[in-house]
């Protein structure tokens, strides 16, 4: 038992907890530069639409602050300061050249005085309690060591009132459409990245961390575990990724 508590999963392979946010690092760091290219190659732009999905249901308004946490290069940050008008967001990721990829878009620079970039753990966040109006995570939680210790994070700097969002990669629930989508994840994602990205294995792994996620009903009673309240989840084409809300009330 004491060395099951030690171990997690990296992709499919079972690795120290101890070195999972390493090579989390290593992946994202890998890959920076093609990042953003690489996500419109994967899922043929529909990364857009979710994001965009994502933001029709959170419905930012003027003046709140947002934690976007493995914000990478961004995107989500600057969704939400357009929608919301005016208001803040601080994208905080594990992996800096992520971030550095970020800085240098055209968007970072026009929105430069509403934005913050900073290195951080999902598992212990460099940030007061009740900091924050809205916490987003888009297609990183599953990345980290301990995602229940993330969102309980997420709970913690959240204010009172405050809103979680979750983005991930999920499950379809319709097994012939499951193994039709795994046909073209495994075979189809890791060459892109060896084309593209000139880096395979950091797909391979990609895949692979997308299939060891919980399903939504699994990860919709983590959310409820970590504390929030009106907890609720809704699939975005047909499951491929899925969307969880839920209130710090």
């Amino acid at each position: 038992m004491a060395d099951s508590k030690n171990t997690t999963h990296f992709g499919f392979e079972t690795v120290p907890e101890s070195e999972k946010a390493g090579r989390v690092q290593g992946v994202f760091g890998s890959v920076a530069s093609k990042y953003d290219i690489m996500n419109d190659v994967m899922s043929m732009g529909i990364h857009r639409i979710w994001k965009d999905a994502m933001m029709d249901w959170l419905a930012p308004r003027p003046g709140q602050k947002l934690l976007d946490v493995a914000g990478g290069t961004g995107d989500v940050s600057f969704k939400f300061l357009k929608r919301a008008g005016h208001g803040h967001a601080t994208v905080c990721d594990l992996t800096e050249p992520m971030l550095v990829e970020g800085r240098k878009r055209a968007e970072a620079d026009h929105m430069a005085e509403s934005l913050d970039w900073v290195v951080g753990d999902a598992m212990a966040l460099p940030f007061e309690d009740n900091t924050f109006n809205v916490y987003t995570i888009s297609f990183g939680i599953r990345n980290v060591t301990r995602p229940q210790e993330a969102l309980n994070e997420a709970f913690r700097v959240l204010r009172p009132g405050g809103r979680l969002m979750v983005l991930e990669f999920s499950q379809i629930p319709n097994d012939m459409m499951q193994k039709v989508y795994d046909l073209y994840s495994f075979n189809i994602i890791p060459q892109m990245g060896k084309v593209i990205a000139n880096d395979r294995d950091s797909y391979q792994y990609l895949v692979e961390s997308i299939r060891k996620f919980p399903d939504q009903e699994t990860f919709l009673n983590m959310v409820k575990t970590a504390g929030f309240e009106n907890a609720k989840y809704r699939n975005l084409t047909m499951g491929i990724a899925a969307l969880h809300s839920g209130w710090k009330l």
